[in-house]
């Protein structure tokens, strides 16, 4: 008899996880696979969006430091969608179905509200202008992807917890590599304003990332061992961390969106 949604829940309650080939309800089976597919299409949108930014790094180190981000991006988007393979999904025609590079206009304010035919984090639907933006970006979207990854690396289904672990230490990695570039575009300009200015924009976009206080989607994350601290929560682990980053720059941390 095919597993229901009560089943799977139990189940978690119980302590259990589930691995490859076991028998998911299709309530589960469809909240992973919405999971996975935020991830891989906000890598590779992530990943498209940052390209045309790669030479417009300062010198060689910085340009190698960036194609590398992007590098691990997509490597990072192939690991999770090889996950999705088994169920069902050609990871060849999921890539080609969209267009990643593609870009709103910068103006627009989606806040939470799902846009758009894939599955990326609204933050990466607006277009970045410049080495300056593309490594403010850098720091804010790679300190809360570690705090939301972070998070799934104890989720129930463990091919994806252990797919997750070493991605947190590089997107870990990205956000050093972001605030060290930003510290010295700062230093070079003698000013912090237009990094300010950068912050100022970017920040609400990368707090949205974080969802809805009431989510649906949070509850039935949370019901089946998906995700279990709430939004609000994972938000205020990054703001606790991204506060002290931003200081350290001399830069101030803008007032907090409600979502």
């Amino acid at each position: 008899m095919a597993k229901t949604d009560t089943d799977i829940i139990n189940h978690i309650a119980a302590g259990g996880t589930f691995t490859a080939g076991d028998d998911l309800s299709p309530g589960y089976r469809g909240e992973l696979m919405r999971l996975m597919a935020v991830f891989v299409d906000s890598e590779l949108a992530g990943a498209a969006g940052f390209v045309p930014f790669i030479n417009s790094a300062p010198g060689l180190k910085e340009r190698g430091i960036a194609a590398r981000i992007v590098s691990e991006k997509y490597q990072h988007a192939d690991q999770v969608l090889a996950l999705m393979e088994p169920f069902n999904v050609n990871a060849d025609l999921y890539v080609r179905s969209h267009c990643w590079y593609s870009r709103l206009d910068r103006a627009l304010d989606l806040g939470t509200r799902r846009v758009g035919s894939d599955k990326r984090l609204n933050v990466f639907h607006y277009p970045l202008e410049g080495w300056l933006d593309a490594l403010t970006l850098n720091l804010l979207m790679g300190t809360a992807s570690a705090v939301q990854l972070a998070e799934l690396t104890g989720c129930s289904y463990q091919p994806l917890a252990d797919a997750l672990k070493p991605v947190v230490a590089r997107e870990k990695q990205h956000a050093e590599w972001g605030h060290e570039g930003l510290k010295q575009a700062i230093d070079r300009s003698r000013s912090g304003a237009k990094a300010q200015l950068a912050v100022d924009y970017w920040f609400p976009r990368v707090t949205a990332t974080f969802g809805r206080s009431e989510s649906q989607h949070s509850g039935q994350y949370a019901r089946f061992g998906l995700r279990r601290a709430s939004g609000p929560e994972l938000l205020n682990r990054w703001l606790a961390d991204i506060s002290v980053r931003l200081k350290d720059l001399g830069l101030s941390l803008p007032p907090i969106p409600s979502v």
